[in-house]
């Protein structure tokens, strides 16, 4: 991954990710997808990260080091994957939000279902997750030096299809525009705002 340094800023590091291939290795064999929408959350000045609060038993792979995964549940269904950024000590983590599978169609459409379409294995964070049979048990597991779960560079997106907006389902600050994604991947997830979103910041 020497075209992404992770130690930048979480925002910083989103778009960067597009592109990047995820790989995990389990006993049932292999799914390696690249990453076609990602999601910034910072700490204590962003509403919308975990860490918002600070430092708890729960997030505390968020604030460092760089290159680890954060895996958490959303709202007590989902697993989500994080990749951490930013300087250790500080949280800062980028949400993999969807990708296309390279690897392992099959075992992904094992894990998903057998009328899942090819676009949807993994898109959206929880289905990404269910597709890679990532679970809170590679929480804390470095991307860049792990034998299981893996981050290395895939294909370059070319800037010009490199998109961003605000984020989806979170509702405090969600119109910060710390979404990126594929314009017209048709493995991108479609942008769906929180029923219980607050007002717009500054609003």
């Amino acid at each position: 991954m020497d075209d992404v340094n992770l130690a930048d800023l979480a925002e910083d590091v989103a778009p960067r990710l597009l592109g990047a291939i995820l790989t995990h290795e389990t006993p049932e064999g292999t799914v390696s997808v690249a990453i076609t929408e990602t999601e910034a959350y910072s700490g204590a000045a962003d509403p919308a990260s975990h860490a918002y609060r600070g430092r708890t038993a729960r997030n505390a792979v968020m604030f460092g080091p760089a290159g680890h995964l954060y895996v958490y549940r959303s709202h007590g269904l989902h697993w989500c994957a994080n990749i951490v950024t930013g300087t250790d000590g500080i949280a800062s983590a980028v949400l993999i939000r969807a990708g296309r599978v390279l690897e392992g169609e099959d075992l992904a459409r094992a894990r998903r279902g057998d009328k899942v379409e090819g676009p949807r294995l993994a898109r959206g964070p929880g289905n990404l997750c269910r597709a890679l049979g990532i679970t809170a048990e590679q929480n804390g597991t470095d991307v860049l030096t792990g034998a299981q779960v893996k981050l290395s560079e895939g294909e370059p997106v070319a800037p010009a299809l490199i998109r961003s907006g605000p984020r989806v389902g979170v509702s405090r600050a969600h119109d910060w525009q710390h979404r990126f994604y594929i314009a017209k991947d048709p493995t991108v997830s479609a942008y769906r705002l929180s029923p219980r979103a607050e007002p717009p910041t500054g609003a």
